[in-house]
């Protein structure tokens, strides 16, 4: 049934990606980054200026709270005006290179709560000039629900979102994030069944990482389908303590490079540099100056070593 609408003449084009062919990595950071620091967006745009990133990633509230209208939020209320916030960002010289709309899309809420929230999110990016937006699976599996009963239910969300992409022509980018889509051959499957240039996937090397998996292997399997990527590193203590427990974390906090992920992330970025990918890697770490600042440095000098050889 998903094939049905994978080979439809809309689907010929793809959605458009504000990297250009041949650019390689590009390094982008998450405004996550700043909310368990009560930061604001503002925060999370000025450092990416600082550390000279041309892109940023940020999640969508459903309206107004008094945290954000504090300043003590990193994301962006849906109600915004998107022009205006296109015209703050471009003026310096930033792009908005995915919007996190990780709201789950399986279980009883995926269809009531999660492909609405999708759905105004596809037309957010659409104003931004922003290419993708991100999903994924509940964090555990939805109570008094089969595996079967929770895949087809993920399906048929995942079907409903893909006709608002295809009509806005932006893509939507699944995340390894819970236990269906650290499921590799599950993911697989999906990504087959609909065949669509409309759905990729938002590689995460962290999630990855502690949910069990050798990234750089959960990355090749997906590769034909990758669109963007979330980078963050582990803490040597909570990969001890937390591999193979966990399906995902928010972010690191230590930065990248300095935990029990560097060597994985390093052969990712070698392994997409020689399959001569396209894309942002986009930075999750706690976003202190030093953490964001050392997480830049090293990345980039991974992506000039990859580049060099």
């Amino acid at each position: 049934m998903a094939n049905s609408h994978a080979h439809s003449a809309g689907d010929q084009q793809k959605p458009n990606n504000t990297i250009e062919p041949g650019a390689g990595i590009q390094l982008g950071m998450h405004t996550d980054n700043w909310r368990v620091l009560s930061g604001s967006f503002e925060h999370a745009v000025d450092s990416a200026v600082e550390n000279e990133l041309k892109f940023i990633e940020f999640g969508i509230t459903d309206g107004q709270n008094f945290i954000q209208g504090l300043g003590y939020d990193p994301s962006q209320p849906m109600d915004i005006d998107e022009m205006q916030l296109k015209r703050s960002l471009d003026k310096r010289g930033i792009s908005v290179s995915q919007i996190d709309c990780g709201y789950p899309l399986t279980g009883q809420k995926g269809a009531v709560y999660g492909v609405p929230y999708v759905w105004r999110g596809i037309r957010m990016a659409h104003l931004l000039g922003c290419p993708y937006v991100d999903s994924t699976d509940g964090a555990t599996k939805p109570v008094g629900w089969s595996d079967k009963q929770t895949i087809e239910q993920w399906k048929l969300n995942i079907r409903l979102v893909l006709e608002r992409a295809e009509s806005f022509k932006v893509g939507i980018n699944l995340e390894p994030h819970g236990p269906f889509t650290n499921d590799l051959e599950l993911m697989v499957s999906i990504l087959k069944e609909f065949d669509s240039p409309w759905l990729g996937v938002n590689f995460d090397t962290g999630n990855a990482f502690i949910a069990g998996h050798d990234p750089l292997t959960y990355l090749k399997a997906i590769r034909p389908w990758l669109k963007h990527v979330h980078c963050k590193d582990v803490p040597k203590a909570m990969a001890e303590a937390s591999r193979g427990e966990e399906t995902g974390i928010a972010s690191s906090e230590v930065s990248i490079g300095e935990g029990a992920n560097a060597a994985n992330i390093e052969a990712c970025i070698k392994y997409l540099t020689e399959t001569k990918w396209d894309g942002v890697f986009s930075v999750e770490t706690l976003g202190t100056p030093a953490n964001i600042k050392d997480s830049v440095i090293w990345l980039r000098s991974m992506i000039k070593k990859a580049v060099a050889k």
